[in-house]
């Protein structure tokens, strides 16, 4: 088994029926019905589980597909709370989903032809369940919950490895028709499985202690009953009964108006369809005839050249065999050539044998006529002078033999070649000819062709586009009646809300009037407004032109850093802005302010000298100095007014809201918006409420 696979792609057909489907379940007034079945999914879509939820489907139909599994990821069977009808058949499901039992109202489950092994011991939760269909899988027992099934009416557990039945199957008291392997059976015996379901029953109760009663006494909730409870209104159940009778006549007239419009727009898409489908009959019935005309054209061109090839080649052959006559005969004329050269070179031979013999005869005549030394090595010479040059004479003739039988032959070796050359010339000259018109037959059939499929694609495009109408009105039809459900609900909402706030408010009020002020709230204030003592000596041994200017720039808020550091005019005079941010400036702005007023300041003081306090000396204000601030106790008064107290987060605007249900106010406005919890106490925040004072 390889360990990557690729996911088994769905065809075209099956992904457009899967659409199909999904948007005729969706349609208003559409059935409790959501079948995709023949679909080629190897998972159920996320879309099937929202649509089952949303729109409360009671039958669910997924048969001759390739499931291996009922749930994808990210989802939950929970989604399938309202189906009643489970069909599941022909898949390659391995295992059905462990909390199987959370389907309290599925009445029908259809399994038959998978790969089931086993099945999961939830099943005994299922109380409505009223068909069982396991045939045709790998299940080698069964659960002993399968006696919890109280409404349990037809089972069938054929074509599979089960030989024991459990003993709790005798508890299911409303079982009519049980489906087996009687032969393979061993508990209960096969005569007993053979004689059907009441002997089965009947041994099974005999055996678990129990008196067999027949599934007839039982009754049973039939198929399509709702499992809700109605309640009487206030009003009296014959108002409430006239009530739902006259909207259920209105809900029902306005399901036949819509399925009569839905009829008609059918029928009117149908027409178009039809009309579509004919153009497109008709265009690909000129299509094939003209294909069938240019095929019809190249293959009498094709013909014609080939006649003309064979004539060609015909033609090619009688010169080839022109002139392999030619050929031969020149090479019988260089053999019989030949044949006299050799003759030739024979006939020498007897001649030098006849001058031998001639010398021998000499040779004895000079013997015998005694002739002198002399006079025989002359006549010797001159003999073998006269032999020698007639050798010559003929080895040359020989020799212009042979050099003119080469040149004749080269000269007609050459004729061949350049013959033949010009032979493969036309040859492929004729082959170009019929490549070029091959090429423009070809090209002729394609440009028919991608005119064909650019007036398919035309009339797909049109047809798509009448489906996206279609869809689109749909859409926007569902999405009015969302958007109108939801402007209602924030209707409600804030109707709830300003009821809330009325009430917030008349509270908010009552307890300003009786001037009850929250104990925590002022000793938390209390606790801003102390400072430690170490912090206050070190503010007042502060130069009073640095507070000066600090207040002046509204920064007074930075004293007690300035004061925790001991900074003087001079030493600011020698910082940076860089070595303000590092002190806790974090303004860039006011850095800058900072050091220019103090430089301004120490140039005022050096033009003005008496106005420079000496060393060591703290400049005393000339304006009148306010009374001293009364001690307060630590204690609330009964009458006590709560002091305007600085936002805890940006420690420059005053506190102006109220958190709930804490209570406590520590923020701005401008603060108080990206919070989630209280900065006090960490409490989630509720609501936010504005603090206004009263002049």
């Amino acid at each position: 088994m390889p360990l990557f696979f690729r996911k088994r792609k769905p065809s075209e057909e099956a992904r457009k029926r899967l659409e199909y489907q999904m948007c005729l379940a969706k349609e208003a007034g559409a059935d409790d019905i959501l079948d995709i079945s023949k679909c080629e999914l190897s998972e159920i879509p996320f879309g099937a589980f929202a649509t089952c939820k949303v729109l409360q489907k009671k039958v669910l139909i997924v048969h001759t597909n390739h499931l291996t599994s009922l749930l994808p990821k990210s989802c939950s069977l929970l989604s399938l709370a309202t189906i009643k009808v489970l069909d599941l058949h022909d898949n390659q499901l391995t295992a059905l989903p462990d909390d199987l039992g959370q389907l309290t109202a599925l009445q029908v489950l259809n399994v038959e032809r998978n790969q089931l092994t086993q099945l999961p011991h939830s099943i005994g939760n299922l109380t409505q369940l009223q068909t069982l269909n396991v045939k045709d899988n790998k299940l080698k027992e069964l659960p002993d919950t399968l006696g919890e099934l109280r409404s349990l009416r037809t089972l069938n557990i054929s074509g599979n490895e089960i030989q024991r039945l459990p003993q709790t199957l005798a508890h299911v008291r409303t079982l009519e028709m049980l489906s087996l392997d009687a032969s393979t059976m061993v508990y209960p015996p096969p005569e007993v499985c053979g004689d059907g379901t009441a002997a089965i029953l009947q041994f099974l109760c005999k055996e678990s202690g129990l008196e067999y009663y027949p599934p007839s006494q039982y009754l049973l909730p039939v198929l399509e009953q709702d499992g809700t409870n109605s309640r009487d209104s206030p009003d009296g159940p014959t108002d409430r009964v006239s009530r739902e009778e006259v909207e259920w006549q209105n809900r029902f007239s306005d399901y036949e108006k819509r399925k009569e419009q839905k009829m008609l727009e059918k029928l009117e898409f149908e027409r178009r369809l039809e009309l579509g489908q004919r153009e497109h009959a008709q265009l690909l019935q000129q299509s094939s005839s003209q294909k069938d005309e240019i095929l019809q054209t190249v293959k009498e061109e094709q013909f014609r050249l080939e006649q003309g090839l064979s004539e060609r080649q015909r033609h090619l052959d009688a010169e080839r065999q022109r002139l392999q006559e030619q050929l031969k005969q020149t090479e019988q004329s260089i053999s019989s050539r030949i044949q006299m050269l050799l003759q030739e070179n024979q006939r020498q031979k007897k001649s030098s044998e006849i001058l031998k013999s001639l010398e021998n005869e000499r040779i004895r005549m000079e013997q015998l006529m005694s002739i002198t030394q002399e006079e025989t090595e002359n006549l010797r010479r001159r003999e073998v002078a006269s032999a020698m040059q007639q050798m010559l004479t003929e080895r040359c003739k020989n020799r212009l033999m042979q050099m003119a039988y080469e040149s004749q032959r080269q000269n007609l070796a050459q004729q061949a070649c350049s013959s033949m050359a010009e032979m493969d010339e036309r040859f492929q000259q004729i082959l170009s000819w019929q490549q070029m018109d091959q090429n423009k037959a070809i090209s002729q059939i394609l440009q028919e062709s991608a005119m064909q499929k650019a007036a398919f694609e035309a009339l797909q495009v049109k047809k798509d586009l009448m489906h996206r109408q279609i869809r689109s009105q749909e859409m926007v039809s569902e999405q009015r009646w969302a958007l109108s459900n939801l402007l209602q609900q924030l209707l409600k909402e804030k109707r709830q809300r300003e009821e809330e706030l009325r009430e917030i408010l008349t509270e908010l009020e009552a307890k300003s009037e009786t001037r009850q002020e929250n104990y925590w709230l002022i000793q938390y204030q209390r606790l801003l407004n102390q400072k430690p003592l170490s912090l206050k000596l070190q503010e007042d041994g502060m130069e009073r032109q640095l507070v000066a200017l600090l207040e002046e720039l509204s920064a007074e808020h930075y004293l007690p850093i300035f004061a925790h550091h001991r900074l003087s005019l001079a030493l600011l005079s020698q910082m940076s802005p860089g070595d303000l941010a590092k002190l806790g400036v974090s303004e860039a702005g006011l850095q800058h302010e900072i050091l220019r007023k103090v430089q301004e300041l120490l140039d005022a003081a050096r033009i003005q000298p008496e106005l420079k306090p000496p060393a060591g000396e703290v400049l005393t204000p000339t304006a009148p100095q306010e009374p001293p601030e009364s001690v307060r106790p630590s204690a609330p008064p009964a009458e006590l007014e709560v002091q305007a107290s600085e936002c805890v987060v940006c420690l420059e605007r005053e506190a102006q809201m109220i958190f709930l249900n804490c209570g406590h106010v520590c923020c701005c406005q401008q603060c108080c918006q990206p919070l989630r919890t209280c900065p006090l106490c960490r409490q989630d925040i509720v609501q936010r409420l504005r603090i206004y004072h009263s002049s």
